[in-house]
């Protein structure tokens, strides 16, 4: 799956010289990240990238997103930045409106899913999920915490929001293992956002989503 994504997301990115893209952060996507720097630094192209959400914790921190595309990317690409260097929650939000206001339509968004159905960080235990989901959200992006907070990663949340997301030309759901293709299955017959807010992503018809999936 990681080199037939990157090859993927490598050609949708051939057709811009200086490709914009959305991408989620965790473990599962570095490997493809790191694949598809190396394609851009031997073909000379440089892209622009803001992550799809991120903790509120500094830049330094093991749990920042940034921190993680920064690294996998390296001098291949321009990485923007949706949180403060510090870490602070309310003025993240600000910064992550101001960086949007960088990016038109994305080429492409890649996004993640985790085992209670959230993607990017639309958490369905979130007060305000219901604004990161509104297809007719005015905002680009969320302050969001979720609740019960994950133990390994309890911090407040930066998310795209859904309609910001799919501003893009080309959109991609990743996923490993049985369990989360099981919950992924629940989702496409639900005809509401809860339990599993990925149905939203999933039921809207303005993009397609291409689903990605390995064991």
């Amino acid at each position: 799956m990681c080199d037939a994504l990157a090859s993927l997301l490598g050609d949708i990115c051939a057709t811009s010289a200086a490709p914009n893209l959305a991408l989620a952060g965790g473990k599962t996507p570095l490997p493809i990240y790191r694949a598809l720097a190396r394609r851009w630094s031997r073909e000379g192209q440089r892209a622009r990238i803001v992550p799809t959400d991120d903790r509120c914790v500094a830049h330094t921190h093991p749990a920042s997103n940034i921190a993680a595309l920064r690294n996998a990317f390296g001098d291949s690409a321009d990485c923007f930045a949706i949180t403060t260097a510090e870490g602070d929650a309310n003025a993240s939000l600000a910064i992550a409106k101001d960086t949007l206001h960088e990016f038109d339509i994305f080429d492409a968004v890649l996004l993640g899913m985790g085992e209670d159905g959230h993607f990017a960080s639309l958490f369905p235990g979130a007060a305000n999920l219901q604004d990161g989901l509104a297809p007719d959200a005015h905002d680009d992006a969320i302050l969001t915490t979720p609740v019960p907070l994950p133990p390994e990663a309890p911090f407040n949340r930066i998310s795209l929001t859904l309609s910001r997301l799919l501003r893009t030309r080309s959109a991609h759901l990743c996923i490993t293992g049985a369990r989360k293709l099981d919950i992924l299955q629940q989702a496409v017959s639900q005809t509401t956002d809860l339990p599993y807010p990925v149905a939203a992503l999933l039921r809207q018809t303005s993009v397609a989503v291409h689903v990605h999936w390995s064991p």
